[in-house]
């Protein structure tokens, strides 16, 4: 299956193969601590450390947020980069009605916020 024919496959793969700790670790290297705990909606990046080297479980819910922020950085990444990916998570969205994608994913359930938030960060892909 090839990567242009179906973005985001390879990181939905890993979003949902990954264990926990190595999940947020990437995801930490990919998006920084600071965002990642803005997503997680904790108010520290000590969390985010514990969570990625195994000392600290997390809700289930949070997990589901950044297991969708995962699939979401690694589509934006696949043609865009890390810093792209990072200022695209923080930006007011048009497609997500001026809203931005992190706040979308932190204020809202993953279920009611994923699909908008995958289809807005296709559509960026597919602009490169």
């Amino acid at each position: 299956m090839s990567q242009t024919a179906s973005p985001g496959i390879r990181a939905y793969r890993e979003s949902i193969n990954l264990e926990a700790a190595p999940l947020v670790a990437e995801l930490r290297d990919m998006l920084g601590a600071k965002l990642v705990a803005y997503l997680a909606g904790v108010g520290e990046t000590r969390a985010v450390r514990q969570w990625a080297d195994g000392s600290r479980r997390m809700p289930a819910e949070t997990e589901a947020r950044l297991r969708l922020a995962y699939h979401v950085a690694g589509i934006i990444m696949e043609s865009n980069g890390h810093r792209i990916a990072q200022t695209w998570f923080q930006g007011m969205n048009p497609q997500l009605e001026d809203r931005s994608p992190a706040r979308l994913i932190r204020e809202t359930s993953p279920d009611q916020s994923g699909p908008e938030v995958l289809a807005a960060a296709r559509a960026f892909a597919r602009l490169g």
